[in-house]
């Protein structure tokens, strides 16, 4: 729903269900259904809990807010627009929710140059902007640079084919469905290098 250069969505289920969240209309920004949501969410119901989530093409923040709202321990945010951004401060603020951070930055360059977290993440959500290949460039990074703990999950949105992935040793398909032309898919990973969670 459009309100004036703003829209709405609504948050499915946990602390916050129903609330609604409100999200710039950038050109390109396509918000995860609320059937996939619901569907990926349903898949992830007892792993999401104490996770740190990163949600690293956050658009309008519901997959994020979604996994908070389930009981996840923290969630990192990264949007490029800054208008966009500051709507997702805007969310956090008017949700009280503790251990949200929005890192307004290009994602693959985060990635590359930021320090791996002191926690690492346990599950990500990569949902990009189509046609650009950077689900690929983003799986590369994350497993390279010590971001995820060795139990982890990844959720891909893409419309690339699953077999157009180049995953990592010890990755695997657990679930997919799709939404038109959209994969999502779910991955699961033991990856023996990845550090420990303390």
């Amino acid at each position: 729903m459009s309100r004036g250069g703003t829209r709405e969505l609504r948050i499915i289920g946990g602390r916050w269900r129903s609330r609604r969240l409100r999200f710039q209309d950038v050109q390109g920004l396509r918000p995860t259904p609320d059937r996939v949501r619901e569907t990926l969410y349903n898949w992830l119901q007892f792993e999401v809990p104490g996770r740190h989530v990163l949600d690293l093409f956050a658009g309008s923040g519901a997959l994020g807010f979604e996994a908070l709202s389930r009981g996840a321990a923290s969630l990192t945010l990264l949007e490029r627009d800054a208008r966009q951004a500051a709507s997702l401060r805007q969310a956090a603020s008017d949700l009280q929710a503790d251990g949200c951070s929005v890192i307004c930055e290009d994602s693959l360059r985060w990635l590359a140059r930021a320090p791996a977290p002191a926690v690492p993440y346990g599950i990500v959500l990569l949902d990009p902007p189509f046609h650009q290949n950077l689900p690929n460039q983003a799986i590369a990074l994350l497993h390279d640079r010590g971001w995820l703990v060795p139990d982890q999950w990844l959720y891909v949105e893409t419309e690339q084919a699953p077999d157009t992935l180049v995953l990592p040793p010890g990755w695997r398909l657990h679930r997919q469905t799709r939404a038109g032309l959209v994969h999502a898919l779910l991955f699961h990973g033991e990856v023996e290098d990845a550090q420990d969670v303390e």
